[in-house]
């Protein structure tokens, strides 16, 4: 049944995620859906791991919205990836999400922005055109795990944040899960995986890794203490996102 406005609180996020925390990830997105309806998204990178929550969503429902963050600095390996693998999962919607002209125009016109400011970076070309992307929606579902590690280490499988409740279906999965599911179902890997790319973001501030003992996410700003885009990182109550400034 879906949820009403008494509904929009903590407690619907605590109750879904004891009733869901150990649920199979076909389960939690049905129980995502029924409870949200339309009000709900999919937000994906079309990255490394992403095919997997991708499929199994279009199995749930084909037609739900999945939301794509095009930076204007992806690799062209993930352009023509999200391209290619929409069409064979059948998904329908897939919206693509690009910051403001304006936007950059005032604050990164010569692209630059990453060299000096990372987060101010992502601000721009993630965190608000999320914001302003979600702003139909009440729910949505993301791709976060916990063997990423760091701050992921507790990600619970349904929780609040920003006024929205947030859905991690494949947060009890392992990569070997993730590996055992790409190959039953013959998925498709991004073409980075093979060229040593375990985590995929924008090319400026994403390398291989070459080491298998490192994280899986040791790419993404290889050399800072950053392990964050912004977007699912918690702010303070009334915090708003603000072309080039902080969160």
């Amino acid at each position: 049944m879906a949820y009403d406005a008494i509904d929009r609180t903590p407690n619907l996020a605590a109750r879904l995620d004891a009733e869901l925390r150990h649920a199979h990830p076909r389960t939690i997105i049905e129980a995502a859906l029924e409870t949200f309806g339309d009000r709900l998204a999919l937000v994906s990178s079309f990255g490394a791991e992403s095919a997997v929550l991708l499929d199994i969503a279009a199995k749930v429902s084909p037609d739900i919205p999945v939301l794509f963050l095009d930076t204007g600095m992806l690799f062209g390996q993930t352009l023509d990836y999200r391209k290619t693998l929409a069409a064979r999962l059948g998904l329908t919607d897939v919206r693509d999400l690009r910051p403001h002209y304006q936007d950059l125009a005032t604050t990164d016109p010569e692209a630059k922005l990453w060299q000096t400011d990372t987060d101010a970076c992502c601000n721009l070309r993630k965190v608000v055109p999320l914001d302003l992307g979600l702003q139909d929606f009440d729910a949505w579902i993301t791709g976060r795990k916990r063997f990423h590690g760091g701050s992921r280490l507790s990600l619970p499988v349904v929780e609040q944040a920003e006024g929205k409740v947030k859905f991690n279906p494949l947060a009890n999965w392992t990569k070997a899960d993730l590996d055992a599911y790409m190959e039953e179902n013959n998925l498709p890997a991004h073409p980075l995986v093979a060229a040593g790319f375990p985590s995929i973001g924008c090319w400026p501030c994403t390398r291989p890794v070459e080491d298998a003992a490192e994280d899986v996410r040791a790419g993404r700003w290889a050399g800072s203490q950053k392990t964050e885009c912004g977007i699912h990182v918690a702010r303070a109550p009334g915090a708003v996102a603000n072309p080039g400034g902080d969160i």
